[in-house]
């Protein structure tokens, strides 16, 4: 496989943030940032984006790297929006969208290394233009479409909850 130290450690932190994040999803139908789920998810994915800017397969500053800028970006403005809007039930909408967003990028780099490494000696696929890379990618961008709309139909319940009980 031939990973550095640093490549070792952001792949370990990064599976830990991808596995909180679909716990997350699974219990809550978000990463949560009020849960210790979302927590880890947040903290860890800042961990693997800022790791992920020493790391270079190819040498200096690449694609790679502006994308774990953009997931660092989105993470903090998410979590901004968490707490410092608490009140704000269209913040939520946002939040929600950008931590998904944040673990939809997530997914280009980890799919791409996953299936051109492994297994070892044999991987999946052989580049990044190989077609099981992009069908898979396909498939999490549906899910995460689908997973966006969950979330507004979810959100817009509970700002509905919201505004009936301080009405009453």
């Amino acid at each position: 496989m031939g990973l550095s130290n640093l490549g070792i450690f952001h792949t370990i932190i990064g599976v830990v943030a991808i596995i909180s994040a679909l716990i997350s999803f699974i219990r809550f139908g978000k990463i949560n940032l009020n849960n210790i789920t979302g927590k880890i998810y947040f903290y860890f994915t800042i961990i693997t984006s800022l790791t992920a800017l020493g790391i270079s397969k190819h040498g200096g500053f690449n694609a790679g790297h502006i994308l774990s800028l953009i997931i660092l970006i989105l993470v903090s403005v998410a979590f901004f929006l968490h707490s410092k809007k608490e009140g704000n039930n269209r913040a939520r909408y946002f939040e929600n969208f950008l931590m998904s967003f944040s673990f939809l990028l997530s997914m280009l780099p980890t799919v791409n290394e996953t299936l051109t490494r492994i297994p070892v000696g044999h991987p999946l696929a052989k580049d990044i233009n190989d077609p099981l890379i992009g069908k898979t990618l396909l498939v999490i961008f549906i899910l995460f479409m689908i997973g966006s709309v969950y979330q507004i139909v979810k959100q817009r319940k509970i700002n509905k909850l919201e505004t009936n009980s301080i009405e009453i």
